[in-house]
């Protein structure tokens, strides 16, 4: 079996500018914030970032990495708006698609499943069509068929587009270095879609544990990342903090806030961005330590 380790910094050494980067997690929740912050110190920029989005696409805007970003939302959960996020769009500084969540669903579904694009009925009537005026409706071939609604004929629906990644980055409870994943917590998102969608597939993980060896981390249920999807696999401790990453940890509160508070100003900004992102994870994580035994 191939053994898939391998390290944030290779993770990022096979980015390049322009890609379109899928990021699993939702909003403030088991984000691979430690690829982030490493993307966010490199020279990589140009990037589309197709999320449902949280304080990756804020930070990945803040330091110039985004061009553009697909989502459904930009939020950190218990701060509704990232404010990074709300700075990028009201200076126009990144490209916006902007979707439903269910198409945002499909769209990586159809990527998955290498379809060009799945009908929806989600976006129908509302200014979604508007602000994205590039997507198309259809209608359905099958009006005057068996399987037709005799109440809607040849109904029209918006056609999703696929959303194809050239690279995904997801970040799980556990891994093997076979490159299966384990989520241990109360919810997958849609992590499997994003490595479906993409060219490359990367795992940062809680723990990388040997190959045959996630039963004995939990359910055999939870591995629901099965090895044909990736392509790497990263053990990073910590590696979704500040979000939440349950059972491990829970989203740091304190820390989201101080976050959320250097977009206040730019000379804010520049002092967060000293301390916790132009330094390796290492140095990022000893200073959270130092922060939470100050506040204590």
């Amino acid at each position: 079996m191939t053994d898939k380790r391998t390290t944030v910094e290779e993770i990022v050494s096979e980015l390049r500018p322009g890609m379109t980067i899928g990021i699993g997690g939702w909003g403030s929740r088991r984000k691979p914030m430690a690829v982030v912050r490493a993307l966010c110190r490199s020279n990589i920029d140009g990037l589309t970032i197709v999320a449902y989005g949280g304080p990756d696409v804020g930070l990945l805007c803040a330091t110039g990495r985004a061009a553009k970003v697909v989502c459904a939302f930009v939020t950190l959960d218990s701060i509704p708006l990232d404010p990074h996020w709300r700075t990028a769009r009201q200076q126009g500084l990144v490209e916006l698609m902007e979707i439903d969540e269910g198409m945002f669903y499909l769209g990586l579904q159809a990527a998955s499943w290498r379809l060009p694009f799945l009908p929806t009925r989600a976006g129908l009537g509302s200014d979604v069509l508007r602000v994205n005026p590039d997507l198309r409706t259809v209608r359905s071939p099958y009006g005057d068929g068996p399987f037709a609604d005799p109440a809607e004929p040849g109904v029209e629906l918006v056609a999703m587009p696929a959303l194809r990644l050239d690279a995904a980055i997801i970040h799980a409870n556990r891994a093997d270095t076979a490159g299966n994943a384990q989520f241990l917590g109360p919810d997958r998102f849609f992590d499997e879609l994003f490595l479906g969608a993409a060219d490359r597939r990367f795992v940062t993980a809680e723990r990388v544990v040997a190959n045959g060896a996630l039963g004995e981390e939990g359910p055999l249920a939870a591995v629901t990342v099965h090895r044909l999807l990736t392509d790497g696999v990263a053990e990073t401790p910590r590696g979704a903090h500040f979000t939440a990453c349950p059972p491990d940890y829970g989203r740091d509160e304190a820390f989201q806030k101080e976050y959320a508070a250097s977009a206040r100003e730019p000379e804010a900004f520049a002092a967060f961005r000293a301390r916790y992102i132009d330094v390796d994870e290492d140095r990022y994580q000893a200073a959270v330590r130092e922060r939470s035994e100050v506040a204590q």
